[in-house]
């Protein structure tokens, strides 16, 4: 056996033979119940990051354990390959972005090969494939076929830089999701999904989700944004036309002062037809974008139309402004306006010098001043200045408003949703073609499916901003399916989020030729039990493939309603920043640490000093896993990363936790190798010693495998670890003491006690430092590979245990640690430790006034 942990050697060694083997293809027919563990799959940027190594090292942990634990598991890998990213490299360096793609996917494959991740290889696909494009194009006819596919005029998000479409998801604080650039509002004839048609079941089933965060649950419930409110109109004056308007607040319909009209509210629109100053402040509008975030933090500007609309209930005549923090995707487009109740029409109202009425005054406070008001007030309280509604309840007065109304003839109750359908129409080359051709004659045609996959061209400009496909001089020509005049292929491409939402399911039949996917195989693998990846995709990817998802159940495509079971959202890895004034961000090698702090090795300025940031290049405190894995070995790199901090929370980088991790593997590999030599053909022990030492050894051993299961389950990946730690070092203490007694040659007793310690260590750290783990069970002489044997089970005999550490204090602090039995009455544990030799030295002189016992684990003795 080599003495020497040697982790270059064993990881390249174990992955050649799992490779060679094929030890994780998954097998439909395999034994066992079938456990689907997914991490939600990279885009092929080209290098792998600390975050993936976490991301994936938490996944494979929990793959391996299923497997141990008797499941079918499958667990694949795969690549989120079409974006614009691609397109940016083929700029900068010259490439073609399929080409960039692939090579990136080839790099990134090794990288992750070199974890040891125990991935169905033989599943692996990619987004960009052609055989994944045309199944996906196939999908989008079944969706056109179930009107769940429309097209229309819409006004968009538009991203100047990338010269694309976004959806209001992908518009982060007013700006591209990935551009970063400001986004303006434009009208485009654009392709959307239908997903407000699941808005009430994708609400409602997510109380049937008690396996995701709670966080998430409420993001995606606040984004699908329901909505209980009353809709009526407003007259204005000298016009016919009225002014349609949608509220949840009908409680304060007596506090309006004005109205506001969205930018491209037709009202909006008529106006600026004839007034060229309108006309002008639209235009600053559509500079914006159109998500409900970007308007929120706009400065609230509007134009005063001259109109006055007429209050429904009073007769009131309050201005009509065009505003440019309002949607007209939202509701009817107008709004009537209650500044005293609502911050944004307050800020509005201040800004032009507006009347700000308070009509709902809080309980047991001083009451509302309209003039020293420095916020809209939008609790609960009490109806004032509001008519026949003076005195009532707020909530009570929204029915009573609405009953008014609904008996009047003026307005309805109704309901409404923040969600709107998905617009996936992107001007970009490097995505999936929709397949449809538009002709002069027929209108839209969907390309038949014989016909698909509609192929992206090679030949395509990309220097020239703007959509590559529409510019390209062939292309887009061809003649219409129905009747076979020319005719124009639709030039968009789809949002890569769509790629990314029935990825899941092609991973059940991956090389499939006849149809996207196979139904008895969804049968037997869906929903996925456990779906891992970053908290930012809650409103973006969870609920586009939870919508997805749903409609390809209504096609006749899937049986269950909801494709993850369980979902994990993990933290982010995190480390230290460094900022010289006059050099920008330093490398750690490039900043010296001084009494004063640190400093930069150039000019010796003192760093400003960014405590766990978020790993970035541009800040430069990204560690490079390669190095890391090529100087210490993957397994720990994947222990560090499960002790650091439980997987939902922020990892905060420590090389020293490295080296931490690194000296515990070198104690395993001792302590397992050691007693390998004293053990060769014993079996390991199954029933209690006699022995009292063996008797705490063994016992020790069945607690750890209760604890490490126990933490597993629910998460605590972390205090896994630390309860083998504590069984290595006790094993190593308990070898030594042996040593120190002059016992070389151990007692077949001891040998079975030692042996079953080993193999129990080893195989309760495999999900976790898998390679070295199948070195130590095989130097062991264990009977195939470590990763298909059963997890360890506790043995109920092995956790009695005889004696118990009670811990005696007087007056609160520690006197003695008495070992005695667990299942002492409190008055028999109250005689033994005053009986007790220690203590009773610990009393003289003393007189006892009071003694505190908590039986099984503490005596308190107040003297």
């Amino acid at each position: 056996m080599d003495k020497k942990y040697n982790p270059q050697l064993i990881e390249k060694k174990w992955q050649g033979i799992w490779e060679q083997e094929h030890t994780f293809r998954t097998d439909e027919h395999a034994p066992g119940e079938k456990y689907y563990l997914l991490v939600m799959f990279p885009y092929p940027s080209g290098r792998i990051h600390m975050g993936h190594v976490r991301n994936y090292t938490i996944g494979d942990l929990l793959a391996r354990y299923r497997r141990l634990q008797g499941k079918n598991v499958l667990q694949p890998m795969g690549w989120d390959a079409f974006g614009m990213p691609a397109e940016n490299a083929a700029l900068q360096k010259g490439v073609h972005p399929a080409d960039w793609t692939y090579d990136n996917i080839a790099s990134m494959r090794r990288e992750l090969k070199t974890m040891g991740l125990a991935y169905d290889w033989d599943r692996e696909l990619a987004t960009c494939d052609p055989d994944y494009a045309r199944h996906e194009q196939e999908l989008f006819l079944d969706l056109y076929e179930h009107d769940l596919v429309y097209r229309k005029l819409s006004l968009v998000n538009w991203d100047p830089e990338d010269q694309t479409v976004l959806a209001n998801e992908q518009v982060i604080d007013g700006r591209g999701w990935r551009s970063g650039a400001p986004v303006e509002r434009r009208e485009l004839s654009q392709w959307f999904l239908r997903i407000t048609r699941y808005a009430d079941e994708l609400l409602d089933s997510l109380d049937q989700l008690p396996g995701w965060p709670e966080t998430v649950r409420t993001m995606q419930a606040n984004w699908i944004g329901k909505s209980h409110g009353v809709e009526f109109s407003f007259k204005i004056e000298g016009m016919e036309t009225t002014l349609p308007v949608y509220t949840t607040r009908p409680d304060t319909i007596m506090g309006v002062t004005f109205c506001s009209i969205a930018a491209e509210h037709p009202l909006a629109k008529e106006i600026a037809a004839r007034n060229p100053e309108a006309a002008a402040f639209v235009r600053t509008c559509q500079q914006s974008g159109t998500s409900e975030e970007t308007l929120e933090r706009l400065e609230k500007k509007g134009f005063d139309t001259g109109l006055q609309a007429i209050h429904p209930l009073n007769g009131t005549k309050v201005p009509i402004f065009i505003a440019n923090f309002v949607l007209m995707s939202y509701g009817t487009g107008a709004v009537m306006a209650v500044p005293a109740h609502d911050q944004r029409d307050f800020e509005f109202a201040r800004a032009h010098n507006l009347p700000i009425k308070v009509v709902i005054q809080p309980r047991d406070t001083p009451p509302l001043d309209a003039a020293s008001m420095t916020a809209a007030y939008i609790g609960p309280g009490v109806l004032v200045h509001s008519g026949a509604f003076d005195g009532l309840d707020n909530i009570a007065a929204q029915a009573a408003v609405a009953a008014t109304f609904t008996e009047q003839g003026i307005g309805r109750s109704t309901i409404n949703y923040r969600l709107r359908d998905w617009g996936i129409s992107r001007q970009r080359y490097w995505g999936n073609p929709i397949p449809v051709v538009h002709c002069p004659t027929c209108g839209i045609v969907p390309v038949p499916r014989a016909a698909l996959p509609v192929a992206l061209p090679r030949d395509v400009d990309l220097k020239t901003p703007g959509n590559p496909l529409e510019r390209h001089p062939t292309w887009k020509h061809t003649p219409c399916p129905r009747c076979n005049t020319p005719a124009r292929r639709e030039t968009d491409t789809m949002d890569t989020f769509v790629e990314s939402s029935w990825y899941f399911l092609r991973y059940c039949a991956p090389k499939l030729q006849t149809a996207p996917l196979d139904r008895d195989r969804l049968n037997y693998w869906m929903p996925v039990d456990h779906y891992i990846g970053g908290i930012e995709h809650a409103v973006l990817h969870l609920l586009y493939a939870r919508f997805f998802h749903k409609a390809l159940r209504d096609i006749g495509w899937v049986s269950c309603d909801e494709p993850f079971t369980r979902l994990l959202t993990q933290g982010m890895v995190r480390k230290d920043t460094f900022r010289c004034p006059e050099h920008g961000w330093r490398y750690p090698a490039e900043v010296v640490t001084g009494a004063e702090g640190f400093a930069c090795n150039e000019c010796g300025a003192a760093l400003t000093v960014g405590r766990n940031e978020k790993m970035s290049k541009s800040k430069h405190n990204v560690v490079d896993p390669n190095a890391l894995i090529a100087g210490y070995g993957a397994d720990t790199a994947r222990l560090f990363m499960l002790f650091a901090a439980p997987p939902e929370r922020d990892l905060e980088w420590s090389d020293s936790g490295i080296d931490g991790a690194w000296r515990f593997l070198n104690r395993v590999w001792r302590l397992v190798q050691d007693i390998a030599e004293r053990t060769i053909g014993v079996q390991p022990a199954t029933a209690m010693p006699a022995d009292a030492e063996l008797r705490r050894m063994r016992g020790l051993v069945h607690q750890t495998i209760a604890r490490v299961t126990a933490d597993i389950e629910r998460f605590q990946f972390n205090t896994g670890i630390a309860a083998v730690m504590e069984l290595v070092n006790a094993g190593l203490l308990f070898m030594a003491a042996l040593g120190e007694r002059g016992e070389t040659t151990w007692q077949p007793e001891t040998q079975a006690v030692m042996r079953e310690m080993a193999e129990t260590v080893v195989l309760l750290l495999n999900p976790y430092v898998p390679h070295l783990t199948e070195e130590l069970w095989q130097d062991l002489g264990g009977a195939g590979q470590a990763c298909r044997q059963s997890w360890p089970t506790a043995d109920p005999a092995a956790l009695v245990r005889a004696e118990v550490t009670i811990v005696v204090q007087l007056n609160g602090k520690l006197r003695a640690r008495l070992q005695l039995p667990p299942d002492l009455s409190g008055e028999a544990l109250q005689a033994r430790v005053l009986a007790d030799p220690q203590v009773v030295e610990a009393l003289a002189g003393k007189s006892v006034r009071k003694v505190v016992v908590v039986p099984g684990r503490l005596v308190n003795i107040v003297v």
